[in-house]
C-alpha cells in the first residue's frame, strides 16, 4: 500500500501510474484536496505564531535587563538635573556672604603705619654729625681700656639700629671702625666689630707722637693711656689707636651714607639704563655702560650733585654737550646729552647749581641726562653715592 504524505498532496494525481486500494469506508472519511491545503495553511500559521511568541518571550529578559541599565541611566540624569538646578539657583549651604566689619580710626592707622614701613625704609633716626641723640658724651667712660665683640649682621638691621643696641652715641662709630664704605652694602651674615665705647681707630705716622694725636682729636693725653691699656707715650708707625669720642667728619659720613651726592634733575625721572654691561642701545652689542640713564621731559633743569669746580663744558659725538664737574674727595661728575649748557669752564659751582638742560644730544636715542661718577679717576655705580 502506498502511503501518501502530506508534502505528496501538493502534487497532481497524474504523477502517479496507480491509485492506491482503499475501503469505501475510509475512502469516506478522507478529507478533500481543497481541506487539505486550509489544514496545511493553518498549521503553517500556527507553527509561525509559536516562533513568534516563543522570540517575544526570549526577548522580554533582554529588554528587562537592557530597561535595567535605562531605566538607571535616567535616575542618574534626574538627579544630575536636580543638582544643577540646585547649583544655579541656590547658595551651598556652606557658603555664606562675607560681612565686613566697619574698621576703626586706630585700626585704619596701624594699617597705614604697617603699609609705610612695609613700602619705604624706616627713616635712620641720626643728625647730619651722626649723633643718635644728644651729643655730649660723659668722660667719665673713657677711663677704661676699650673693648670688642663681634656681631653678625640680621636682616631688617640698620647702621642706627645695631648702634643704639650697644648703647653707641654716633653711627660713625660703626662706620669707621669696620671701615665700611657704603652702609647700602651691610649685608645679612656679614660681621662687624662693635667697639665698648664711641670713638674712632687712628694709625700712627711716620713722625707722630701720642700727645701730638691727642691734640689733633682734642682729647687728653691721660684718656688715649686709660683708653688704649699703654704705660707709655712711645707710638711707632703702624700702631693702632682708639680715639674715644672721635666722630667723622660730615664729608666722609654722607659719603660712607650714599647721601654725598643729591639727585642732578630734582624731579621724577626713570632709570632707562643701569650702570654696568648692556646691550648697546643702536647695535645691541654687549658693552660696559659708564653711568646710568635718567629718562625726563626735554630741557629739564640738570644741577651739580655735588658742590665743585666746572673741570670740562663742550661737545662730542658720544656725549654730545656735557659738563664735568670737579669736586672734593678726588670725585668728578659728568652730565651728558644735554641740549644746552648754561656753565662755562672753570666756574665754581654749588650743590644743586643749574648745569644745563636736559636733551638728547650725541649718541642717544631720546631725550634723557647719562650721569657718572668718578673716584679718584675710577669709575663707580652712581646709584651707590646719590642720595
Amino acid at each position: 500500500m502506498h502511503i501518501i504524505s502530506y508534502l505528496d498532496l501538493n502534487t497532481t494525481s497524474s504523477a502517479y501510474k496507480t491509485e492506491p486500494r482503499i475501503s469505501s469506508k475510509r475512502q469516506r472519511s478522507l478529507p478533500s484536496s481543497a481541506v487539505y491545503a486550509k489544514a496545511i495553511e493553518l498549521k503553517s500559521k500556527f507553527s509561525l505564531d509559536i516562533k513568534k511568541i516563543l522570540k517575544i518571550i526570549l526577548f522580554i529578559p533582554k529588554v528587562l535587563f537592557r530597561s535595567r541599565f535605562l531605566l538607571l541611566s535616567i535616575a542618574i540624569v534626574f538627579c544630575l538635573s536636580l543638582s544643577f538646578t540646585n547649583v544655579l539657583g541656590k547658595k551651598p549651604l556652606h557658603i555664606r556672604n562675607a560681612v565686613l566689619k566697619k574698621s576703626t580710626a586706630g585700626e585704619i592707622a596701624s594699617l597705614d603705619i604697617a603699609m609705610i614701613d612695609f613700602a619705604l625704609p624706616k627713616k635712620e633716626s641720626f643728625d647730619s654729625e651722626g649723633y643718635l641723640g644728644t651729643k655730649n658724651i660723659s668722660q667719665s667712660i673713657f677711663t677704661k681700656p676699650v673693648t670688642y665683640q663681634t656681631y653678625t649682621v640680621k636682616a631688617g638691621d640698620t647702621i642706627s639700629g645695631i648702634a643704639k643696641r650697644f648703647n653707641l652715641s654716633n653711627i660713625s662709630t660703626l662706620i669707621a671702625i669696620n671701615d665700611i664704605k657704603n652702609v647700602r652694602s651691610l649685608r645679612s651674615g656679614q660681621k662687624i666689630r662693635i667697639p665698648s665705647v664711641d670713638g674712632l681707630t687712628h694709625i700712627v705716622k711716620s713722625g707722630e707722637s701720642l700727645s701730638g694725636i691727642a691734640d689733633k682729636y682734642k682729647t687728653s693725653l691721660v684718656t688715649l693711656l686709660d683708653v688704649n691699656d699703654l704705660t707709655t707715650e712711645l707710638v711707632k708707625k703702624g700702631d693702632v689707636l682708639f680715639i674715644p669720642g672721635a666722630t667723622m667728619d660730615a664729608t666722609a659720613l654722607s659719603e660712607a651714607l650714599g647721601e654725598l651726592f643729591k639727585d642732578p634733575l630734582g624731579v621724577s625721572w626713570r632709570l632707562s639704563s643701569p650702570y654696568g654691561y648692556r646691550p648697546d642701545p643702536f647695535t645691541g652689542v654687549r658693552s660696559f655702560h659708564t653711568g646710568i640713564d635718567m629718562v625726563a621731559p626735554l630741557g629739564t633743569s640738570i644741577k651739580a650733585s655735588m658742590a665743585g669746580k666746572v673741570a670740562a663744558a663742550g661737545y662730542n659725538q658720544v656725549y654730545g654737550n656735557y659738563v664735568i664737574v670737579s669736586h672734593s674727595g678726588g670725585y668728578q661728575t659728568l652730565y651728558a646729552h644735554m641740549t644746552t649748557i648754561l656753565v662755562k669752564l672753570g666756574q665754581n659751582v654749588n650743590q644743586g647749581s643749574v648745569l644745563g638742560k636736559l636733551g638728547s644730544t650725541g649718541y642717544s636715542t631720546g631725550p634723557h641726562l647719562h650721569f657718572s661718577v668718578y673716584k679718584n679717576g675710577q669709575l663707580i655705580n652712581p646709584l651707590s653715592v646719590l642720595k
